[in-house]
């Protein structure tokens, strides 16, 4: 499926010129579009294709200059011509603008209606997010609780790097209740895991260091590290788990780790209890435990930590109750956390007062293992998987045990095509390479099972008619989501 390293990992190799402009390299384009080669038509659409789902994928940045011409099909092996016309195809759909002896810079065209195929309806259902809806009544009953606490904090100056002590107590206690012994001081409050993820990536890497990761992974956490200028180490998430040698011999050679073990975003698997206790890892290891309450099938997994005792974890209430609800954790050392809060007023000075209250009571009183929205979970998983086997019998998704995603698999090579074309008959879905670097898993797409079973059913019914007209030669216009 995946090598265990890659040389360059996700860095940009871009420069900033003194207008203001990103200019993106040759090589770094190259290396986003992966095996762009692959598919029917000419080669010229392929290239445009794969170029227009980088930007609206956001993988191209607006306004950044992309590689002329000449060094762009140096780069990637191909005819100038080619490329000329792939330019000449973004130009005239709206995602380049150009001017004379400039580089073309991205862009995004503004948004028109337009018709899409016969039998399609016009409310598109979005399959790029995998994220549950608000559980309303008490979602509303926490906040009440919590505005009726806020008045304590009126008198104090509202800044806080750590959290307040309620939540930090309370987030600790999760911790126990699953076998882990946690002081209050081991926890700090953060706007999400996302926000956690990049604190820590702050405060533990130096530009060119090395992270191992999931390959598959969670395409945000490719991004901040590409931020933090670091190069990334993939080792394969396989049909049996994570291999544990690799594990060990790619992170002898990283300064960090991040790893998702409990029902892995995309894949939805879960770390097996033996590699657990033999993982050990020469390098700080990050333990994302965000999806960590949605056990399906038998209990919730123990934490790493509890063999690693070394390892950060990170998790949040995003899945578990809502992504509205902008609130995470890192759990580590009392020092590590002391490293944190003193880099962390470069990004922000704390997480909002009422949202911690609120996500309190929701932990205190056990909401983010209800048993009710399991249930949910687990017919909406059923009805996706029926979904896939009437309409796209030939796409393999493995069950997973918790999670909220199904990692499909294609015969084919037809994943970036298939998000490019999709939205035109009425879904929108996040491409395998979004999970992956250097183009990988174009025969992969993620699905989440989140949204009610008859959505999800005509989601895969439209996804089968995109494939079909895909066969034929069709191309896509409209704008895929963001993936959360």
């Amino acid at each position: 499926m995946a090598q265990a390293s890659a040389p360059s990992g996700l860095r940009f190799h871009s420069q900033i010129d003194y207008a203001g402009t990103m200019k993106i390299s040759s090589h770094a384009v190259a290396r986003m579009l992966g095996a762009w080669q692959a598919g029917p038509g000419p080669a010229h659409q392929r290239l445009s294709d794969r170029l227009r789902l980088l930007v609206l994928d956001g993988r191209l940045p607006l306004g950044a200059a992309l590689p002329s011409e000449r060094d762009l099909a140096t780069a990637l092996g191909t005819s100038r011509t080619t490329v000329g016309a792939a330019y000449r195809t973004l130009v005239e759909h709206g995602y380049l603008a150009t001017r004379a002896r400039a580089r073309a810079t991205v862009r995004l065209p503004h948004a028109t209606p337009s018709e899409r195929p016969a039998g399609t309806e016009s409310a598109t259902i979005n399959l790029s997010f995998a994220a549950p809806p608000a559980p309303v009544e008490i979602l509303h009953a926490a906040y009440a609780a919590a505005l009726e606490q806020l008045p304590r904090y009126f008198e104090r100056h509202g800044y806080d790097r750590y959290g307040t002590a309620e939540l930090r107590e309370a987030v600790a206690d999760w911790y126990r209740r699953r076998g882990l012994p946690t002081a209050p001081d081991h926890i700090m409050i953060t706007s999400g895991a996302q926000h956690a993820l990049g604190l820590l990536a702050r405060t533990l890497l130096s530009p060119r260091d090395k992270v191992l990761i999931d390959h598959p992974t969670y395409p945000h956490a490719i991004r901040t590290f590409a931020e933090a200028r670091a190069r990334l180490l993939p080792v394969a998430v396989g049909t049996c788990g994570w291999d544990t040698a690799q594990l060990q011999a790619a992170g002898r050679a990283a300064q960090l780790a991040y790893l998702i073990p409990d029902f892995h975003n995309p894949t939805g698997m879960c770390m097996s209890a033996s590699v657990r206790r033999r993982l050990r890892l020469a390098c700080p290891t990050i333990i994302d435990e965000t999806m960590t309450d949605l056990a399906l099938d038998g209990a919730r997994p123990e934490p790493c930590a509890v063999h690693m005792p070394t390892a950060v974890s990170v998790g949040s209430v995003s899945k578990s109750i809502w992504g509205g609800l902008r609130t995470g954790w890192i759990r580590a050392t009392p020092s590590l956390l002391e490293r944190v809060e003193q880099a962390r007023p470069a990004t922000d000075l704390g997480t909002p007062v009422v949202e911690q209250l609120a996500t309190a009571v929701l932990l205190n009183g056990r909401q983010t293992e209800r048993p009710d929205a399991l249930q949910h979970l687990r017919s909406h998983r059923d009805a996706l998987t029926e979904a896939l086997a009437e309409y796209l019998p030939d796409v393999h998704a493995p069950r997973p045990a918790g999670g909220v995603t199904l990692w499909g698999m294609f015969p084919e090579p037809v994943s970036s095509r298939l998000a490019a074309i999709a939205p035109d008959y009425g879904v929108t879905i996040a491409a395998g390479p979004r999970f992956g670097v250097g183009g990988a898993f174009e025969r992969h797409i993620r699905l989440p099972y989140t949204l009610p079973s008859s959505q999800l059913t005509e989601a895969i019914r439209r996804l089968a008619q995109a494939r079909l007209a895909l066969t034929q030669g069709a191309t896509g216009t409209h704008t895929p989501a963001p993936v959360a």
